[in-house]
């Protein structure tokens, strides 16, 4: 059974940790057993006792995992599925992760197809958003890209604003990603219902199809595909998706092909091993059933 995979994103100091804190108490309290893994950019552990001891966790420090920690990560996901028992995994980026980085860090296809991408949860501090105008350019890049790929945004601190101004901050964030849900709040206060719901659904919004919310599909092959085949296909989807990566079973091949394609430049490794043929997709108003037949259809 796959386990399901949220994200919690956001700047600095904007409550992450105090969401986490509850997003746990309220999923024990369904019923549901979770893992965490946390990640700082320090070489000390700020937060990890806010996670109660009967909470398998990780912790990944002095560094980001989408970058400088992206080896060790994979390794600390593989020890928690063979170790622990668990049915969702909570990841807390640091303050500074893009999260196209952290789902393509995340999803190896060494075991995607263990894991259920739910969706990014980014906490966006209202008072820290009323003031953007005093972040570099770089930071507040940073804050619309953890605010744009979200699937579900918590406006936080909304009591340090006015009335006016927390019309006006939901607006932005609206502006920002028409496809998110947003829901304003102080102290990341959400009930958790609220969260798995509206990350039930597929992101797709078919012939509208405005949607900017990220998704991960993730497909294993079952037959050997053709080489030019697959290229064609890879060409003909390279609009939606920022990244793809798998070992692909190409003809005439004794060994999975391993693919990365990232900012637009596909490369091809040859396999030295029979690696599970999973293919991890990851981008933005994707067709799930649209992507996943395309893809059956190259085999064999």
């Amino acid at each position: 059974m796959k386990k399901d995979v949220y994200i919690l994103s956001g700047f600095l100091g904007s409550g992450k940790t105090t969401l986490l804190k509850g997003l746990l108490e309220s999923l024990k309290a369904e019923g549901t057993k979770p893992a965490v893994l946390m990640n700082e950019l320090g070489s000390v552990s700020i937060d990890s006792d806010q996670v109660d001891e009967d909470t398998a966790l990780r912790e990944m420090l002095d560094g980001c995992i989408c970058c400088t920690l992206s080896d060790k990560l994979e390794s600390q996901l593989q020890d928690l599925l063979i170790k622990e028992d668990f049915g969702v995994l909570v990841i807390e980026t640091t303050g500074a992760a893009h999260p196209v980085e952290v789902v393509d860090s995340i999803l190896s296809p060494l075991f995607a197809d263990r894991f259920h991408f739910k969706g990014i949860l980014t906490v966006v501090d209202g008072l820290q958003w009323k003031e953007r105008g005093s972040f570099s350019p770089s930071v507040l890049h940073l804050m619309r890209e953890q605010i744009r790929h979200a699937s579900f945004l918590v406006a936080n601190k909304v009591d340090l604003l006015t009335e006016m101004e927390q019309g006006t901050f939901a607006y932005d964030l609206q502006q920002l990603n028409p496809g998110a849900s947003i829901y304003l709040t102080s102290h990341s206060k959400v009930p958790v219902g609220a969260i798995t719901s509206m990350t039930k659904k597929d992101h797709y919004e078919g012939g509208q199809g405005h949607t900017l919310t990220l998704q991960a599909i993730v497909h294993t092959f079952e037959a050997e595909v053709s080489g030019e085949d697959f290229e064609q296909w890879v060409h003909a989807h390279q609009e939606s998706i920022y990244r793809m990566k798998g070992y692909i079973p190409l003809q005439g091949r004794k060994y999975p092909t391993l693919f990365q394609y990232s900012y637009g430049m596909p490369l091809y490794m040859p396999g030295d091993m029979n690696y599970p043929t999973n293919f991890v997709v990851i981008g933005e108003g994707m067709d799930r059933e649209r992507i996943i037949s395309s893809l059956k259809s190259l085999e064999g």
